[in-house]
């Protein structure tokens, strides 16, 4: 039976995808920091670990001895530069000290979206964002840590019906409600938002194969974020006449769908668009 090691269990993507790898046969050890009581029942092992601590990730990898390390963990805020580039510094070095199979999860905020067309693999990094650049020095420091390593470039993680919101669906959900009136969605600012169970499982099948390198893992609708939130809201019952867009501010990124042509080549899962998801279609 395979051993995996899922960094950020308790958060949205961790759960899923520890739970998922549960029940696909997978002897799973889990890592929380600020969430404990967060992490899916049924691990094998849940350890509390902040990555910002190079001995405690190298000790924590050595102890679970997986067969595949999934990195998750990652924070917004003043806290990104550290945990975010520093801790997938420490958890990239001691995957490769360790000889094991590493998958670390990135996003499309690492590019601007300046180019008229969907973003390959081959595309230089040019975040816009704080956020943005600790994932880009992040993926360097997989790059040159471990280089037989997959980094799976995704965007932005839904759950759904079905599914408790994710981060992305609470501020759509919250002015749909009448919680908030504050909120507004860029009308220029384009993504390609993926369910999270599809994402959960595109990293499982990634984990098993030799990619190496930059993998885009996005779902199939490139979307604005107002689009996206008036599909979040209509899919739950909601109103979505609530909802007013903004053109995006200059230090945002803007048209950063994924071209994961390569991912649906290489993957069984179906990488579905929100439409599909949603009921949009």
């Amino acid at each position: 039976m395979p051993k995996l090691l899922v960094t950020g269990a308790s958060g949205y993507l961790g759960s899923a995808l520890a739970s998922r790898a549960r029940d696909a046969g997978w002897t799973v050890v889990g890592t929380v920091g600020a969430r404990p009581g967060a992490a899916p029942a049924g691990l094998a092992d849940v350890v509390a670990l902040d990555v910002r601590d190079d001995a405690a990730v190298a000790s924590a990898v050595r102890a679970a001895a997986p067969d595949v390390v999934i990195h998750t963990a990652y924070v917004q805020g003043t806290d990104a530069p550290a945990v975010n580039a520093g801790g997938t510094e420490h958890v990239a070095r001691a995957a490769a000290d360790a000889g094991v199979r590493l998958v670390h999860v990135s996003t499309d905020a690492i590019f601007d979206g300046r180019l008229p067309r969907p973003l390959v693999e081959a595309d230089a990094p040019s975040p816009v964002t704080a956020y943005g650049a600790t994932k880009a020095q992040a993926e360097a420091h997989v790059a040159r840590l471990c280089p037989d390593a997959a980094i799976v470039r995704t965007s932005l993680i839904y759950g759904g019906p079905g599914h408790d919101p994710a981060a992305q669906e609470r501020p759509a959900l919250a002015v749909a409600r009448g919680e908030r009136t504050d909120m507004m969605f860029y009308t220029d600012e384009v993504r390609s938002p993926i369910q999270v169970d599809d994402l959960a499982a595109a990293l499982l099948e990634v984990a098993t194969t030799d990619w190496a390198g930059p993998l885009h893992v996005g779902g199939a609708d490139p979307l604005s974020r107002l689009d996206f939130a008036r599909l979040i809201v209509t899919a739950r019952g909601h109103d979505a006449s609530a909802l007013r867009g903004v053109a995006a501010p200059v230090d945002r990124p803007r048209f950063c769908p994924l071209d994961s042509s390569r991912a649906r080549d290489l993957l069984r899962v179906r990488l579905r668009g929100a439409r599909e998801v949603l009921g949009g279609a």
